[in-house]
């Protein structure tokens, strides 16, 4: 019985997201002893990762039931996927208790067991999914001799089982060359610090993984980018097995002694200390104490050799051949399945020295039906089981073993040495958001899926989803040299469809890959961490609540609440917000009343998804609309709706929120009012408004004369095509420095996506003109806003003059470093070729850091603002999920979470954010001067307090 289909005995929202009944009244049986099941022997602290004995010592225990199983196996083996009690045995379980406290008791013993299965789970996924690979190729090879025949196997892993004995001997070999050390150091770094089967595992599947994901190069990896990749993942691979390498010796030596009788002295005195830290929780010092010492990065340097060395011998051993379809005479048609060779780089404007990169180029026949079997993949950071390490440091949180950093610097040094300095106890507001968020725990809304799976299966193309299917290359008709002409561009522009197909279904195999494995789990958690300005981000790159429709469409809370009143309403509210459309802009009454005239339409796409009207396939939303719909249903056909149990998240975004930050910096009032920091009868749209004005300069100029005035033609070809959806993008990124160019490519592809103009060179110069009118429509609109930009840019300008990052402190703590500095090509030498990799050199940017300042900055204010939300959530015991200025919660407290996120905006901005930066820039750099702070208006602030649309 799966958790969903449980019956619900507690209604009480604000109890944790046990199925077990809380407020269940048990009889009791006469001398019954309470049912209590022994403690285990885990770590004592909830951070602390497996001791070193436990660790090794972890064996096979089929039906989660211990046997007598000898101490000196050498392999690693975790207990499998318990068979999960349901709740209901749960419950008769609980009646042999005698009182409450027994109850309680025994209640929490069973969590606390469920939760170190759960968690061993865990630690066996992140330490054990290059090793399992390895013994599965193994396995096939053994069942091809034994029985002579090729196991039937998805193309992917075809390919891979037949490359992989080859590969495994040539790294064997190399392990085992007689070449000297300072050979060995110089082209083959640590070769020999895995098993040669584990590297040849590692080294196919991220070559793989880069061809399945790569969109801009034609069947081609760059070598430096493959080279980096296969290095830091065998570094990564390298940590855990030094570390499960030393525990196993460690046990072995304890079983010696235990043989011998003999206790050490040292051994003693190291079990005495390792207790004391557990018991004074201190951690990272018991790890360190059971590695013996602390793993040191290999650095860029050496993970390009390596992987440079692993990619040669993979180019060497590894072959393709096309089915058999020529004559048995012929010899067979065997041929190298990568290439290494150089491409020429596009030349820059002013540029006369000719640039060459090394790639490694696959076959065609490695590509036929890949984008298929990316299930088979490996996928190291998946959600986590239980909730993630709770963060203490720039590397101290996060997954157990996989490497977790506090950051995503993207190696910039001192942005790296401002987080590891900073006082941990100004970090802690951080600290406990980003523990918050990873604390919320989620689960597969598995009708969802099954919808997706269904469309998938059927080709795509629906809602939202990328076809399954390539375009046609077209066909030459002709020798005309303008037909040629034409062919080869329609040529280059099928290929580029077909590349961006390939990687978005790609992309797309691997959220379902993720999906199906998790859809039967109780529920999981994504650990989170900064980029850095210091918005919040899941460590899980594919099935996350960030991502699109369709990834926020199967996931829910797994906490279900029920609905009450105020739920019922907010359920509404966001279903027509994610059916779009222009729905979204109406008064919360309208918006009700559009549902509400929908029922049918809602009824029928909940019973009916794939075989009815499929109503929820017209939402801007589709996936999530679905979800809503199903929730709605469920709740109207109840014959009690507002006690209905929902999972759904429920979204309050921000109305174009970078302008809401900067009317609240500027206090200037009709901004505010544009963007909705003021109470109206119906939200204010400041894209409509935008558009409206757009319209305006267009209309004016369309009837300008076109001989004098070129825009003419083009203004009065674009009229009917001005609207909301056109200039939103540009809008909304303007405020985070959108430039010309990005906002001329933003509005290109809405035109393309209106189809009304054929022409590349048409549809190019009319997105010129539309983005030159549309920000201009801006600066006159929202001038405070652009006087604050203004002051920003200036005051980064004179700081990067100096040649000196623009550097600040965020309202919660976090420092940040602006990472724009010139690069410096630093070469070496591999054994394919010689590689320039690029390092953060000692010269700032001055354009670049200038430019991203302002977006930068309110960036950080944005994260802080969502960050203040999530730990006064957590206070007032609601379930948050952030995504930047999208906040979400269950149903029944949206009202408590408006509140809130209200309250800490006004908290924010009664800070002096914009005094405290320029008396921040003044304390750092006292030789420079700095422009007075721009002139702001007298809007007040709490008004914010009562507006119903500031987000909504």
């Amino acid at each position: 019985m799966s958790p969903s289909e449980l019956p619900i005995f507690c209604e009480n929202p604000y109890l944790s997201s046990y199925s077990f009944p809380h407020t269940l009244k048990l009889p009791s049986l006469r001398n019954a002893a309470p049912l209590l099941i022994p403690p285990l022997s885990d770590s004592a602290d909830d951070n602390y990762v497996e001791s070193h004995q436990n660790l090794s010592n972890l064996q096979l225990i089929p039906n989660g039931f211990s046997s007598n199983l000898t101490k000196t196996s050498s392999k690693r083996v975790f207990i499998q996927d318990p068979p999960w009690v349901s709740s209901l045995f749960m419950k008769n379980l609980l009646f042999r208790s005698r009182n409450k406290s027994g109850v309680k008791i025994e209640y929490q013993e069973m969590e606390r067991r469920k939760y170190y299965l759960l968690r061993r789970r865990q630690i066996k996924v992140e330490t054990e999914a290059w090793e399992n690979m390895v013994e599965e190729y193994k396995e096939l090879e053994r069942e091809m001799c034994e029985k002579k025949l090729a196991p039937n196997l998805p193309y992917v892993k075809k390919l891979i089982l037949g490359w992989f004995e080859p590969l495994r001997a040539a790294i064997e070999k190399e392990q085992k060359s007689l070449r000297t050390k300072k050979h060995k150091t110089a082209f083959a770094p640590f070769i020999d610090a895995l098993p040669a089967d584990k590297m040849a595992v590692i080294v196919m599947h991220k070559i793989m993984g880069l061809l399945m994901m790569g969109g801009k190069e034609d069947r081609c990896v760059r070598v430096v980018e493959a080279a980096i990749q296969i290095g830091v993942a065998i570094e990564h691979e390298v940590r855990i097995h030094s570390f499960l390498e030393k525990s196993r010796k460690c046990q072995r030596r304890d079983i010696v002694d235990e043989s011998q009788g003999i206790s050490s002295k040292e051994a003693l005195l190291l079990r005495k200390r390792v207790k004391s830290l557990i018991r004074r929780n201190r951690v990272l010092e018991v790890q360190k104490l059971v590695r013996n010492e602390e793993f040191k990065s290999w650095g860029r340097d050496t993970q390009a050799k390596l992987g440079c060395c692993l990619i040669e011998l993979l180019t060497h051993t590894a072959y393709v051949q096309p089915p058999v379809n020529q004559s048995a005479d012929s010899p067979p048609d065997v041929r190298p399945a990568f290439r290494h060779l150089f491409k020429i780089a596009t030349r820059e404007p002013g540029q006369n020295l000719v640039k060459r990169y090394g790639v490694i180029e696959c076959d065609p026949l490695v590509l036929t039906g890949l984008d298929r079997t990316v299930k088979h993949m490996i996928i190291p950071y998946v959600p986590m089981l239980v909730p993630p390490k709770k963060w203490k440091g720039y590397d101290k949180g996060g997954y157990f073993f996989l490497p977790s950093y506090l950051m995503r610097t993207h190696g910039s040094r001192q942005q790296q040495d401002a987080v590891r300095t900073v006082p941990g106890k100004q970090m802690q507001k951080v600290y406990e958001a980003l523990d918050t968020l990873g604390n919320t725990k989620w689960r597969v809304n598995k009708r969802i899926l099954g919808v997706v799976e269904s469309i998938w299966a059927g080709g795509g193309n629906i809602a939202g989803l990328v076809n399954r299917e390539d375009v046609p290359i077209p066909e030459l008709l002709s020798d005309d040299l303008e037909v040629v002409k034409e062919w080869k561009w329609s040529v280059r522009k099928a290929k580029k469809i077909n590349r961006e197909r390939h990687s978005q279904r790609c992309d797309m195999e691997l959220k379902l890959s993720v999906a199906r494995k998790i859809k039967d789990e109780e529920g999981f958690y994504y650990p989170h961490n900064l980029d850095f300005r210091g918005r919040a981000y899941p460590m899980h790159p594919h099935l996350n609540h960030l991502s699109s429709d369709v990834c926020r469409g199967i996931l829910e809370f797994a906490e279900g609440r029920p609905l009450g009143k105020s739920g019922l309403h907010w359920l509404k509210i966001h279903l027509a917000n994610l059916y779009g459309g222009g729905v979204e802009k109406l008064s919360y009454d309208g918006r009700i009343s559009f549902v509400e005239n929908h029922l049918w339409d809602i009824f029928d796409s909940a019973d009916k998804p794939l075989n009815g009207n499929r109503w929820w396939l017209t939402a801007e939303d589709p996936f999530q609309c679905l979800a809503a719909c199903i929730n709605l249903s469920e709740a109207l056909k109840s014959s009690s709706p507002h006690t209905v149990v929902s999972h759904l998240p429920i979204h309050q975004d921000g109305s174009c929120n970078g302008l809401q930050h900067y009317a609240a910096l500027g206090r200037d009032s009709f901004e505010a009012a544009a963007v909705n920091l003021v109470a109206g009868e119906k939200p204010a749209d400041v894209y409509s408004e935008i558009a409206v004005r757009v319209h305006e300069i267009m209309k004016k100029d369309s009837n300008k004369d076109p001989a004098t005035n070129p825009n003419a033609l083009v203004a009065k070809l674009l009229l009917g095509q001005v609207d909301r959806k056109l200039v939103k993008q540009t809008v909304m990124t303007s405020v985070y420095g959108v430039t010309y160019v990005g906002a001329r490519e933003q509005i290109k592809r809405r035109l393309e996506e209106k189809g009304l103009i054929t022409d590349d060179r048409l549809l190019f110069s009319a997105a010129c003109y539309a983005a030159k009118v549309t920000l201009a429509a801006l600066g006159e609109l929202f001038q405070a806003a652009r006087a604050i930009m203004g002051w920003l840019g200036d005051c980064a300008k004179i700081i990067a003059s100096e040649n000196q990052p623009v550097s600040w402190t965020t309202p919660l703590g976090l420092p940040v470093v602006q990472p724009y500095f010139k690069t410096q090509r630093h070469v070496i030498r591999t054994s394919l070729q010689v590689l320039a990799l690029q390092r953060e050199g000692d010269s700032v940017e001055v354009r670049k850091q200038r430019t991203a300042f302002p977006p930068n900055f309110v960036h950080s204010l944005d994260g802080s603002h969502m960050m203040m939300t999530a730990i006064a959530c957590r206070d007032a015991g609601l379930r948050f999920a952030g995504v930047h200025d999208s906040f979400w919660t269950h149903a029944c407290d949206v009202d408590r979470m408006n509140q809130i996120l209200r309250q800490k905006f006004v908290d924010l901005y009664n800070i002096p954010v914009l005094e405290n930066l320029l008396e921040s820039f003044e304390t750092l750099y006292l030789a420079l001067s700095f422009p007075p702070l721009p002139k702001r208006g007298d809007f007040n602030l709490e008004k914010v307090l009562e507006s119903p649309y500031f987000f909504n």
